[in-house]
């Protein structure tokens, strides 16, 4: 289903096709982000929907299609495509690997690139492999091939990894983007804190998808290296010290990493005060947690909509979406 609250609606047309890329342990976290992103999942590597987003949002997503054309067979496809106006510009022709696809209809090597060379022939124009104006894919799915604009994913997050400084317990940069993905799918309109921001990495993933997002901690030893990080990477935004009970804005979503390590122990009543207070500014909170806290949560007034779990070996962190 659809949030409404976030505002999250789905287009008419066109349709967009996404393929995903995720290791076993991040397949419970991606599914998650898949949920909040297009309110629906794929038990396989690729996701038709009628919902935009931008690829390089997602740590997950390896690209995009927008559907032009789809048609029973390639021969059908390839005289499609040749009404495909460039007005003078040039092109490239990518095929898109479907690994859903069985073994025997995946097409190997030399069969894509004759694939690209047939779509290409068929598009009246210049085609360039290096600088295209436009860039094109061609795939496999569902029993049809499709083709239409193309658009592979930047790893924004990778490039956060570089930051000034780091924290030995905070999130690593792609769990904290999914994270941000899965609190605020759709940022129109949405005021967004992270009340226990620490170093900063979620608000610079969240700010540099164009997310107005504030952050605030109580250390005001760490606030610093927070405002050092976000200035590394061009980014502006407040960060502020305060306590997560003085808060008096009132926010739409807040995302609250619980602290867990040995300098930052909290007892069960610390937790449930924190997400009290959670529950008075924010509409929506999305919590990380390394324990079970379903009880504090119902506690403090929270109803549990959705979950998954974030894992690195042994290390299992919970993801909680709480209205």
């Amino acid at each position: 289903m659809f949030d409404v609250s976030l505002g999250i609606t789905p287009q008419k047309e066109p349709t967009y096709i996404y393929t995903y890329a995720y290791s076993v342990d991040e397949r419970s976290l991606c599914a998650l982000e898949m949920r909040s992103l297009f309110g629906e999942m794929s038990q396989s590597n690729v996701l038709e929907s009628y919902v935009k987003i931008d690829p390089s949002r997602s740590p997950f997503i390896k690209e995009r299609i927008t559907v032009i054309y789809t048609s029973e067979s390639l021969e059908e496809l390839s005289l499609k495509v040749e009404a495909i106006q460039l007005n003078g510009t040039t092109f490239k022709v990518t095929y898109v690997k479907n690994n859903g696809l069985a073994k025997s209809e995946k097409a190997g090597f030399e069969n894509r690139r004759l694939i690209e060379r047939e779509i290409g022939f068929h598009i009246k124009g210049k085609a360039d492999l290096r600088q295209p104006g436009r860039w094109f894919g061609v795939m496999n799915v569902n029993g049809r091939w499709v083709f239409g604009e193309y658009l592979k994913s930047e790893s924004v997050w990778f490039r956060h990894q570089q930051k000034p400084n780091g924290y030995s317990t905070a999130l690593n940069t792609r769990v904290a983007r999914a994270v941000v993905n899965i609190a605020i799918p759709n940022p129109n309109g949405i005021k967004a804190i992270d009340p226990c921001c620490g170093i900063g990495t979620v608000l610079v993933e969240a700010l540099s998808m164009g997310i107005d997002m504030v952050g605030s901690d109580r250390n005001q030893l760490i606030i610093p290296g927070a405002r050092e990080n976000m200035a590394h990477f061009g980014l502006t935004g407040e960060i502020s010290v305060g306590d997560i009970r003085y808060i008096t804005n009132h926010y739409d979503v807040s995302i609250i990493d619980l602290p867990y390590n040995l300098c930052s122990v909290i007892t069960a009543e610390e937790q449930l005060e924190m997400l009290q207070c959670a529950r008075r500014f924010a509409n929506r909170v999305v919590v990380v947690t390394v324990e079970p806290i379903d009880e504090i949560l119902i506690k403090a007034g929270f109803t549990i909509i959705d979950r998954a779990v974030a894992k690195k070996g042994l290390f299992i962190r919970e993801v909680l979406v709480c209205n």
